[in-house]
């Protein structure tokens, strides 16, 4: 038989290679990394999740991912055969930087606990497989940890979040006989949008205040998750669902600021700041409801940084005056800029001047290498999941924030733009004569972003702050007239056998 020559033998070897899918980079399964809190029984989140770090055969981390179809994989069962549960595995989200994200959804609960296979071909990565001893919860299992200090400990809260001891020093003590007289007649008119909370004995219970109430749904749900994991404070409290906080009196003033809760903080207000109903939301429906969360968008990042289109990128409604002169400077500069406004409400005259832009789908967005983030009513509730990206964000001075802003700075996480967006076209300039520096910022954004807005984070942010405020309160709380049951969805109770003593559930 005629052999074939050496050079085309190598090349259909190499043809054969990468049509079989192997990775052309050297990469260790059992050098790599796992971890995260995805792999710990006691973390019971609507959506699980934890990392993998691909890793030459070196020992060094791969800083890209290696290239054709993704070979890791995920296979997670039931230690015991004789329980059949449900549980969603998606494809590992590849954050194109040699990192993974793998994330489940339980649909039932294990008693005996479940196995955790992580795969690179058919090989274990790490040490797989994880064995995560039972009992596991799902999502909807009420079956509270009584010792809210372990429960901390199991999620590795932050023993500090800036924001709430900053938001807190003005509140040394909490009145509740002076918030329950003045917050109804300074905030509950008829066009107001407070609820009124009281938690006892881990149930929920509240009234609304006002007309605009209707997102009490995102405050009720987190509530209930929260409930389901931890035995909450005994405390009486209220949420600002509008989009504005509320309290703008100073400390020193007589009489001084109400502790009122908020999803947005401002310069002049003292509202009490907590994540945000929309990423809070998404978390609780991440796999479900939602496409958009603080999970789904670190493996929908686009292109990488070297063939992004080297323009900033804007798309929103038309919520505030700035956003419609970033379309305008868009026509007059579109070597630098697009900008489109998608939906007209408050200055709807200007549709047939600026024109309307087509939707686009967010990951879409990361196409572009610069990110413009301006306000609309209040801060823009994308933020997060623009940090989370790998573009580098040109963000507005603002006087308005959520509870995570604190953590980050100008020039090292993120461009700075002035209020006017008078500086916009020099600092996107900037940005293109000075490549590398922009992809190292934005680089260092996306950790740090990467970082704050884990979701396990986020539930650690809620019990501190409602863990705060019960300690300062000088009043027993109580159910009081007009209030009702939040109910738990479903008969959760009956959906698991808790392991620990579930607290009793006292009925109005």
């Amino acid at each position: 038989m005629r052999r074939l020559p050496r050079a085309r033998l190598l090349a259909l070897q190499l043809a054969l290679l990468v049509a079989s899918g192997a990775p052309e980079e050297p990469l260790s399964a059992q050098r790599s990394l796992v971890w995260g809190p995805g792999l710990q029984a006691g973390v019971v989140l609507p959506v699980r999740y934890f990392y993998l770090q691909a890793v030459s055969p070196e020992g060094q981390n791969l800083t890209r991912s290696p290239p054709g179809q993704t070979l890791f994989r995920v296979v997670i069962k039931s230690l015991s055969p004789k329980e059949l549960v449900r549980i969603h595995v998606p494809k590992p989200l590849d954050r194109n930087d040699g990192t993974f994200l793998m994330r489940y959804r339980m649909y039932e609960t294990v008693s005996k606990g479940l196995k955790i296979e992580v795969l690179y071909g058919d090989e274990h990565v790490a040490q797989s497989p994880y064995i995560l001893k039972g009992p596991v919860y799902h999502e909807y299992c009420e079956c509270p940890e009584e010792d809210p200090q372990a429960w901390q400990k199991t999620l590795s809260c932050p023993d500090k979040e800036p924001q709430i001891e900053k938001d807190f020093a003005s509140f040394p003590s909490i009145n509740l006989q002076q918030m329950l007289i003045e917050v109804p007649k300074r905030f509950g008119d008829e066009r107001g949008a407070i609820v009124h909370y009281t938690i006892l004995n881990n149930n929920i219970y509240r009234r609304s205040l006002g007309k605009y109430t209707d997102f009490k749904m995102f405050s009720d749900e987190i509530l209930l998750s929260l409930a389901r994991k931890v035995l909450l404070p005994d405390l009486e409290f209220y949420v600002n669902l509008g989009d504005w906080p509320l309290e703008h009196r100073k400390v020193n003033e007589t009489p001084g600021p109400l502790p009122i809760i908020s999803w947005c903080g401002s310069l002049d207000s003292q509202d009490v700041i907590l994540p945000t109903y929309d990423i809070t939301h998404s978390t609780l429906e991440a796999l479900r409801g939602v496409t958009n969360d603080l999970l789904s968008i670190q493996g929908n990042t686009g292109p990488s940084w070297i063939n992004k289109t080297e323009k900033a990128f804007f798309r929103g409604r038309d919520s505030r005056e700035e956003r419609l002169q970033l379309v305008q400077l868009s026509k007059e500069n579109p070597q630098l800029l697009d900008a489109g406004i998608t939906g007209y409400f408050f200055f709807q005259e200007k549709e047939k001047e600026l024109g309307k832009a087509k939707l686009i789908g967010f990951f879409d967005f990361f196409k572009y290498k610069y990110q413009v983030n301006v306000d609309g009513t209040v801060a823009a509730y994308r933020y997060p999941y623009l940090m989370l990206g790998d573009s580098l964000v040109l963000k507005q001075d603002s006087p308005y924030y959520e509870h995570f802003y604190m953590a980050l700075k100008p020039w090292k996480h993120y461009i700075p733009i002035k209020r006017n967006l008078s500086d916009l076209l020099e600092k996107v300039e900037w940005a293109k004569e000075n490549d590398e520096e922009a992809k190292k910022i934005a680089k260092e954004g996306q950790l740090t972003a990467r970082d704050l807005l884990q979701p396990h984070r986020l539930y650690c942010y809620y019990y501190t702050v409602l863990q705060k405020y019960a300690e300062r309160q000088l009043s027993k709380p109580e159910v009081r007239d007009g209030m009702e049951l939040v109910p738990q969805p479903g008969d959760s109770a009956s959906l698991c056998q808790c392991h620990r003593k579930r607290p009793l559930r006292q009925e109005l």
